[in-house]
């Protein structure tokens, strides 16, 4: 039996237009009428699903790539570097790449230093900041824009965290050893008495493998990247199909 949702937004949820279709915002609504708990699971950090969030007001809200967990106001769970390993990667990816932007995450506030942040879709309300001067606090996520994956990878080792990579961006994130999704959900489905077996997780990306081979079904929408398609238990439709809707309607609603 399923009693926890946990899905992705982008190229999941969400069309690719970035909106949600009428028919999932409803059938969300009629799962959550059944007893089941909704629960997001997003790399975004949580000022960039905060619209998305106030649309479904989801259970709880995994965001910032995993090291994040929110219900409402109340922040339950926080995974972060400390304030010198966050400073200490920022200026390695400076030297690395002086020209590069760089998004740093503490809680709900994201620094960021591009003059662009009005423009930005997601980021809007970020706070400018040029890291000429070391951060007080330790950071839950850093990304930046860099030429290379083997750059990438190459900062993340050398600092012993963890290195995400995103669908089709050369961004790259950089999160605390043990961070992700994968400790977030078993972070929540203890406080929620909730067995891993009794969890329905949906995604696209590589970031979201980890999170759909621990829970009970795991399954892929149809425009998955191929390694998400090769573990899935099950595939539905793609994203601009309602394939999340699609997929509830037949095991949980009908």
């Amino acid at each position: 039996m399923i009693k926890m949702i946990l899905t992705d937004l982008d190229h999941t949820l969400l069309k690719t237009d970035g909106t949600i279709s009428e028919r999932t915002l409803e059938t969300l609504k009629k799962c959550r009428e059944k007893g089941c708990i909704l629960v997001i699971a997003t790399a975004r950090y949580w000022i960039g699903a905060e619209r998305y969030i106030e649309l479904l007001t989801p259970d709880y809200e995994i965001t910032t790539d995993g090291t994040l967990i929110h219900s409402g106001n109340e922040c339950i769970y926080s995974c972060c570097f400390t304030a010198e390993e966050t400073n200490g990667i920022v200026k390695a990816l400076l030297e690395a790449a002086p020209d590069t932007e760089i998004t740093v995450a503490q809680g709900k506030t994201v620094y960021w230093n591009s003059r662009h942040i009005a423009e930005s879709e997601k980021l809007h309300k970020a706070v400018y900041c040029e890291y000429d001067k070391p951060l007080k606090e330790g950071g839950n996520k850093i990304v930046a824009e860099l030429a290379s994956e083997d750059m990438a990878r190459s900062i993340a080792e050398s600092f012993g965290c963890k290195l995400q990579c995103y669908r089709g961006e050369n961004w790259y994130g950089f999160l605390p050893k043990g961070a992700g999704k994968t400790a977030a959900i078993r972070t929540l489905a203890e406080k929620c008495g909730i067995a891993l077996h009794e969890i329905a997780a949906f995604g696209d990306d590589r970031n979201d493998m980890e999170m759909l081979e621990m829970c009970g079904t795991g399954v892929a929408v149809s425009n998955a990247v191929g390694e998400v398609l090769d573990i899935a238990d099950e595939v539905t439709g793609s994203n601009d199909e309602d394939g999340v809707a699609v997929w509830l309607e037949g095991e949980l609603l009908g």
